[in-house]
């Protein structure tokens, strides 16, 4: 197996938390029944009345032969052939019932499973919407995909078939059972030795089998996240002829696949012509014994009870292989609902922060107050706990760092003592080779990873103390890899700010130079765009990341590799426009191309998580290091 391979093996097994038991699970999975009490006390009603219908029709068949049958068929004077008919007509009324009975608690059913494979999937998701990045980082999306649809999937198939035919086959056994001891104890004793064996190669061959239907679900799941990562890096694959490498890759998880899944089969697929043959004896030994006890007249055998007894026989037989089949797919779904509450049960993003922003405006003294309708002006509101009183603080852009370092593991500090202060329309460049930490700066910024040491402030507030939606509001993010999702462009330029106009999301166009190639689309800012805008090139998405980051109007920027994706021609096209968002805006800008951060108001070089110069670019220039060799080409980032 390839090293990335082994690398997305890892990942995949990363976090990975299961219920303490199989049981603790499956109590869980029950408890989505809850709201649906009244409805779930009907289906058992409809299940019961279906099996006992059963049951019922079966018991008549005694009946009909000892009163009715049996002397018309020996021709007895007085033989009743109206009685026959009745009991016969009660007989198929009981089935019809039983049908009716089966035909409503699966109505119930489907629907109650549907809405609950419904709820945990709208559970899954608003819990997935407050975890922290890191737990993406950790993970494979096409795992985390897995859970939402094959993993649902199978829990669905559980809640809709396995509990409801293991409580339908479970109280057709216990009915049957009665009955057949009503009719011949002696029979009963016979038939319980055969399921007894039964029962010992059900635990003994579909235990080995459930074990690898276990392994079967999580080698789904890693072959999931494996065709979805490959499928967004097919330009890459391709664009590296990996195709060979990433096949062999391929067809190492997918023999682990194969691996599980002939395993799990193979047991499954014995056991049930085991089950079946043993049946079948069963069914021979019982008609033997039974026949034997009827000539010689023992237990009051006679043969319309041992033609009832031999049916209940072959019924009783039928709900336990049954549920030996409903164990494995018992298994898989427990091992797909333990995927599901690994998620649902993962640590949120914690938010301890109170300070929040609102709109704000001047009074007559000169004061910041709070108002409730927009009106261009932003402050921080801060309550402070020591006192109970509350400030306004002027939202500006002024962000600090002080003396700050961070790890993504323990022990391997990826920042070192970071100490910098932007001010509010400063324009602040970080350069440096890629690992050297400048990504991750930003990424402090907004609280996308909390720091272990040092201070950082946003307007002189510690943004431990800023409420992280509130913060990352205030933050307009470009980043390298531009993502656009299903919609429209104006939605995706809305993306932003959704409480923006049409005459506001046109206007950040604009600025963001996209406003010329978006009116040559077939429908202008209307224009669908599906699979992450693939019919847009890599420029104009950029370049709609952008607009997205204009019509935000914050008072912070962080540009990430923003221009990257565009040539020189359209840069330059959009340098004025860029001007102009950038204007009165602290902005963070990463590049490689440093001729774009010639006119930054600080320089920042940044080499294995240390600031090593700082600077404009002439100061940068006439100190003769790191920089003036990258800038002259001396030196190359690498």
């Amino acid at each position: 197996m390839s090293r990335a391979a082994t690398k997305r093996n890892k990942k995949a097994a990363a976090g990975r938390r299961f219920a303490a038991t199989p049981l603790a699970t499956f109590k869980r999975i029950l408890s989505y029944f809850k709201p649906y009490k009244g409805r779930v006390v009907f289906a058992l009603i409809c299940l019961i009345l279906n099996v006992g219908s059963t049951v019922a029709g079966t018991s008549m068949l005694l009946v009909a032969i000892e009163n009715y049958l049996s002397p018309i068929v020996q021709g007895e004077p007085g033989a009743d052939m109206s009685g026959f008919a009745m009991i016969v007509g009660v007989m198929a009324g009981l089935y019809v019932f039983s049908v009716v009975m089966s035909y409503c608690y699966n109505w119930l059913i489907v629907r109650m499973t549907t809405a609950i494979q419904r709820s945990i999937r709208d559970e899954m998701f608003a819990v997935m919407e407050k975890l922290p990045i890191s737990y993406f980082d950790t993970r494979l999306s096409g795992e985390i995909m897995s859970c939402y649809t094959n993993d649902t999937d199978t829990l669905r198939e559980l809640l809709a078939n396995g509990v409801p035919y293991l409580i339908s086959n479970g109280l057709t056994v216990l009915a049957i059972f009665v009955a057949m001891l009503v009719i011949s104890p002696l029979l009963t004793l016979f038939v319980v030795v055969m399921i007894a064996l039964m029962f010992l190669f059900v635990k003994i061959i579909g235990g080995r089998s459930g074990r690898h239907f276990i392994k079967q679900q999580k080698a789904i799941s890693l072959l999931d996240g494996y065709v979805e990562e490959h499928v967004e890096g097919m330009r890459v694959v391709k664009a590296f002829c990996h195709e060979d490498a990433e096949k062999q890759a391929f067809d190492s998880i997918n023999d682990g696949l194969r691996d599980a899944s002939c395993r799990a089969h193979t047991y499954a697929n014995i056991l049930m012509p085991i089950l079946g043959n043993l049946s079948y004896v069963n069914y021979a030994v019982t008609a033997v014994a039974g026949t034997l006890l009827t000539v010689a007249g023992v237990g009051g055998m006679n043969l319309g009870a041992l033609i009832v007894f031999l049916q209940f026989s072959r019924q009783f037989s039928a709900p336990i292989g049954q549920m030996s089949q409903q164990v494995n797919s018992i298994l898989m779904a427990l091992a797909g609902a333990e995927r599901i509450f690994a998620l649902i049960d993962a640590e949120p993003e914690t938010d301890e922060g109170y300070v929040t922003l609102v709109n704000a405006e001047e009074d007559a003294d000169g004061n910041i107050v709070e108002c409730e309708q927009r009106t261009g002006m932003w402050a921080w509101k801060h309550f402070h706990k020591a006192d109970g009183t509350t400030t306004y603080v002027k939202w500006r852009g002024n962000v600090e760092f002080e003396n700050v370092t961070f790890s993504y593991e323990p022990g391997k500090p990826v920042l070192r003592n970071i100490s910098l202060v932007a001010k509010p329309g400063q324009k602040v460049a970080l350069v440096g080779s890629t690992g050297a930490g400048k990504t991750t700066i930003t990424n402090l910024i907004n609280r996308f990873y909390d720091i272990e040491e040092g201070k950082i402030r946003y307007d002189g507030i510690n943004i431990k103390k800023i409420k992280k939606a509130d913060l990352r509001r205030s933050l307009g993010m470009v980043l390298q890899d531009t993502h656009l999702f299903t919609g429209t462009v104006r939605d995706n330029i809305r993306y932003g700010n959704l409480d923006a106009t049409d005459e506001e999301v046109e206007a950040a166009a604009v600025l963001a130079g996209a406003d010329p190639f978006i009116r040559h689309l077939p429908e202008g800012y209307d224009t669908m765009l599906s699979g992450d805008g693939d019919n847009l090139s890599q420029g104009q998405r950029q370049l709609l990341s952008i607009a997205r980051a204009a019509v935000a109007d914050p008072p912070v920027l962080i540009l990430d590799e923003a221009t990257s994706s565009i040539d020189t021609r359209t840069e330059k096209l959009i340098e004025k426009g860029m001007d102009g968002l950038m204007k009165g805006r602290t902005v963070f800008v990463i590049a490689h191309r440093l001729s774009t951060v010639r006119n930054a108001d600080l320089i920042l070089v940044i080499e294995h998580g240390s600031i090593i110069e700082r600077g404009n670019h002439d100061e940068l220039l006439a100190l003769g290091g790191r920089y003036h060799m990258l800038y002259t080409g001396a030196a190359e980032l690498d």
